[in-house]
């Protein structure tokens, strides 16, 4: 073989190989882009609200593989925290839990706060909290439920220490409540409501539209996982502010009553208080509480007494930078691009 012959086969060669590598990393990439994003989501009105979205194929048309895992609420946290999803539906102050073990989330979106869902439940005979005072209260210590239920003996100018607290699993609440084992529990929907229903004559004492904005709902994502796909979890917000808004459309009640129900085997009619009971938020409402400011009226405000909260009952040992586990980026972003 001539000099030039062999450099032409060398260089051919080299192209093919060149052209194999490029083909290559554009197969990873597209591989990569295919590979559904893991989203873990449990038994509450405004994570099922994402089922909305599911049956009526609107992640398919924004072009977003997704992949969502229905759990038990505190298992979905185990398994975020275990990489077995890259993102989880969590409240706002147990995102600052999980991140506080070393498995940060960060919340890119706020699905709604609790208006009523989340309650505390009083056995007959029981009307107010200050009748409750020297009774025992059954809630998961260190959960949301527990702060709730703080918030409702401060407003009654009480203190923890005038009541025994009983730490029991959320959802065994409604069946400690109607044994007699505590005079009154704390817990969410659906747990609330079935505490109510199993027990004749129960009465929600404090509920969280007692204090709007206590309990934001969010969904929170591995920050590896934001920073390489960032443009599809952009998506996934899209999708949920379309979600929220078709919700928020009374024309529309029905036909997400059905879906939603179906998804936690009840009746529409038997959901449709627990719909009522969450303030689902268009991305306008959204974008209006994403200041740095403290109070219940932000995310960052609540979230810091969730915080100080966390601290105080040794959930974790020091204070978090609140602020670090919230990113409103892609928020903002699609809000200035439906101007």
């Amino acid at each position: 073989m001539s000099k030039v012959a062999a450099a032409c086969l060398a260089l051919v060669c080299l192209m093919f190989a060149a052209a194999s590598v490029v083909f290559a990393a554009g197969g990873e990439e597209e591989a990569a882009q295919a590979t559904p994003l893991r989203i873990g989501y449990s038994d509450w009105p405004g994570w099922v609200a994402w089922e909305v979205g599911i049956q009526k194929g609107w992640f398919e048309e924004a072009g977003v593989a997704v992949q969502f895992e229905w759990f038990e609420y505190v298992p979905s946290l185990d398994a975020f925290a275990a990489g077995q999803i890259d993102a989880v539906a969590v409240t706002n102050g147990d995102a600052l839990v999980n991140a506080s073990t070393g498995a940060p989330g960060i919340m890119i979106l706020i699905n709604d706060y609790s208006n009523g869902n989340d309650m505390v439940v009083a056995r007959p005979g029981i009307d107010s909290v200050e009748e409750l005072v020297g009774g025992r209260v059954g809630v998961e210590v260190g959960f949301v439920a527990h702060l709730l239920f703080l918030k409702a003996i401060e407003e009654a100018g009480l203190s923890q220490d005038q009541f025994e607290v009983v730490n029991v699993a959320t959802h065994q609440t409604p069946e400690v409540l109607a044994t007699g084992e505590v005079d009154a529990i704390a817990a969410w929907q659906p747990n609330s409501g079935q505490a109510l229903r199993a027990l004749a004559g129960s009465t929600a004492i404090f509920t969280s539209a007692d204090v709007p904005g206590l309990i934001y709902d969010t969904l929170a994502v591995n920050p590896t996982s934001l920073a390489e796909r960032r443009e599809d979890w952009k998506a996934v917000v899209a999708v949920w502010y379309r979600i929220a808004d078709y919700i928020k459309d009374e024309a529309n009640r029905d036909e997400v009553l059905e879906i939603m129900s179906a998804r936690v085997n009840l009746s529409p009619d038997d959901y449709a208080g627990f719909l009522d009971g969450t303030y689902l938020l268009s991305l306008e409402e959204a974008i209006g509480v994403l200041a740095e400011e403290e109070g219940l009226g932000t995310l960052y405000g609540s979230s810091l007494e969730s915080d100080a909260f966390n601290v105080q009952y040794q959930v974790y040992p020091e204070p978090l930078d609140v602020a670090e586990f919230i990113d409103p980026s892609l928020m903002l972003e699609l809000y200035e691009e439906m101007r």
